[in-house]
């Protein structure tokens, strides 16, 4: 009897012991389990921890790139082949050029086709560019990235140039003369053809040079782990894709956080050490970047005026393929496409504001319009939303005359300081939140926070962009919308692997093709900043920034002709 009660008891005491070590064992698991799992695409949510943790599988994860997987329905790659064969460049004959093979523009220039002509207003002036080597040897190929202007410096005029590349060193460059008088010729180049094959590669195979990161915190507890659409290795990853729109983000997954517990993204850095010593030849401030090609002749031409017709209305017709799009003449910029009007005095603003919703989109230099029409319109009073500075939300009030102004960043990637999670929200899906009607506006713009990707991740997001316009237009169609254009900057060696002009070039080219036959109106910011004659900067002075806010508001309020 007590042989039988004592084995019992031992047979008791060891379940006990093995339900320990199973629950310790369990105890152990759940502690880990996220170390070993990569989440699903709900984790775009703040899902509380135990219902994300759910939802995870483990797997092996390999290197992921969101927009080499898409799934495209054959009108979209077609579209896609089709905009990317449209932006193709020209390639050097040979894969390695030494430097002082590559372009020299010192040793270059440029001559006006029959600088001696007659000229006037409304005829094409003709230019001949010439490239030579480092070694005064004239460049049998084509590829160099030029920038071209007329100007009259006492005017205030100024105008881009349309340019066509040869292939076999030789550049012709086409100019609309538009206004009477001296007119002089500029011609720069931005980057030689080497330099171009070298941001190409970045563009491909580096699409982490600008990275970025999110924190998670619980508690007192805190993490810090980089993001990105592309992230390299196996470690597990906080999978934030979009739900509806299908754009990719990921996290490298925190040691003890889920990925539920996410709380804000902001810009990492940039990574250096990306050129070999000979890349970074093409890649000299003082030489090859953004340096002008001197004239071998003249390089100004004498316009007269055009008889019987007022200069200001040149072509005025409606054609939105016509180039240049626009000039400035005192300063003030003349679109070619369609009238605008002036709007000079805070009251003019505030009159076609009124019983307003003005949305805008975007990144910083959409930021301007925002930060313009509140210090300018006096009844316009921002609302203190508690928004990180120069990050947003925003908004502006004017209760007298019933105008709400609002600016809000694009999804990432974006490149600014903190960012709220809450606050990450991508265009078309702020777009399929909008009511509409004629009394709502909206701009848009979107390009140089994308230039370090492939141009594929650019065009996925216009289409879904696209896609919620033509929704809205359909159920709203007296909606007005707006897109701003890129516009140029100023660069040195390092902005040149990461914002050159030749990246936002190709990326407005790809978003002016994909935007063309809807509903939609342009703000020329590309031309507006090139034809001008202040420095080149990423966020352009006020004077500019004003011409955009007067043909913006030409929209809302046009003019009756």
């Amino acid at each position: 009897m007590w042989r039988d009660s004592f084995r019992l008891q031992i047979f008791c005491l060891l379940m006990a012991v093995l339900a320990i070590v199973v629950l310790v064992h369990n105890f152990f698991q759940l502690e880990h389990l996220d170390d070993d799992t990569v989440s699903g695409s709900n984790w775009i949510t703040e899902n509380n921890v135990q219902h994300s943790l759910s939802q995870t599988t483990k797997t092996t994860r390999k290197p992921y790139c969101g927009y080499k997987q898409q799934t495209l329905s054959k009108r979209e790659q077609t579209e896609q082949e089709s905009l990317l064969a449209a932006i193709q460049w020209p390639k050097p004959p040979d894969g390695k050029i030494a430097f002082a093979q590559s372009t020299d523009p010192a040793r270059s220039d440029f001559v006006i086709v029959k600088p001696s002509g007659f000229f006037k207003v409304g005829d094409q002036l003709e230019v001949l560019v010439r490239m030579n080597d480092f070694q005064g040897k004239p460049k049998q190929y084509g590829g160099d990235y030029l920038q071209a202007r007329i100007h009259s410096p006492l005017l205030k005029a100024g105008a881009t140039g349309r340019i066509v590349d040869c292939h076999n060193g030789l550049y012709k460059v086409f100019f609309t003369l538009l206004w009477p008088g001296e007119v002089k010729v500029s011609v720069s180049l931005v980057h030689p053809s080497e330099a171009i094959q070298v941001l190409l590669r970045l563009r491909e195979e580096r699409p982490d040079r600008v990275y970025f990161k999110s924190s998670f915190k619980s508690g007192r507890y805190s993490e810090t782990t980089e993001c990105n659409v592309c992230l390299p290795g196996d470690l597990p990853v906080c999978n934030f894709t979009d739900l509806y729109t299908g754009e990719p983000w990921f996290c490298y997954k925190p040691r003890k956080l889920s990925c539920a517990s996410r709380i804000s993204h902001a810009k990492g850095g940039y990574q250096k050490g990306l050129l070999t010593q000979e890349e970074s030849l093409f890649f000299q401030s003082d030489v090859n970047i953004k340096r002008p090609i001197l004239s071998s002749g003249p390089d100004s031409v004498i316009v007269k005026p055009k008889a019987f017709t007022d200069s200001s209305s040149v072509d005025r017709a409606e054609d939105p393929t016509v180039s240049p799009s626009g000039y400035y003449y005192e300063d003030q910029w003349r679109p070619r496409t369609r009238w605008i009007h002036h709007f000079n005095k805070s009251d003019d603003i505030t009159k076609c504001l009124q019983g307003k919703v003005v949305h805008l989109f975007g990144d910083s230099t959409i930021r301007q319009w925002f930060e313009y029409l509140t210090a300018v319109v006096p009844d316009l009073v921002e609302f203190n939303l508690g928004s990180p500075k120069n990050v947003g939300p925003f908004m502006s009030v004017d209760l007298k005359h019933n105008i709400l102004l609002k600016f809000r960043c694009h999804g990432p990637p974006i490149r600014f300081s903190t960012v709220f999670s809450s606050e990450l929200r991508y265009i078309a899906n702020e777009l399929n939140g909008i009511v509409g009607g004629r009394n709502t506006v909206i701009a848009i713009t979107i390009w140089s926070h994308f230039s370090t990707f492939p141009v594929e991740v650019y065009i996925r997001r216009l289409r879904n962009i696209r896609r919620s316009i033509i929704q809205l237009l359909d159920r709203s169609p007296k909606t007005l919308i707006i897109i701003r254009t890129a516009n140029v900057q100023e660069l040195g060696p390092e902005v040149s692997l990461f914002n050159s002009d030749w990246y936002s070039f190709q990326l407005d080219s790809v978003m002016r093709k994909m935007f063309s036959g809807i509903a939609v109106h342009f703000v020329d910011a590309w031309e507006m900043s090139l034809a001008h004659y202040l420095p080149h900067n990423l966020h352009p002075k006020e004077v500019i920034v004003k011409n955009q806010i007067d043909a913006f508001l030409s929209y809302v309020c046009p003019l009756q002709t």
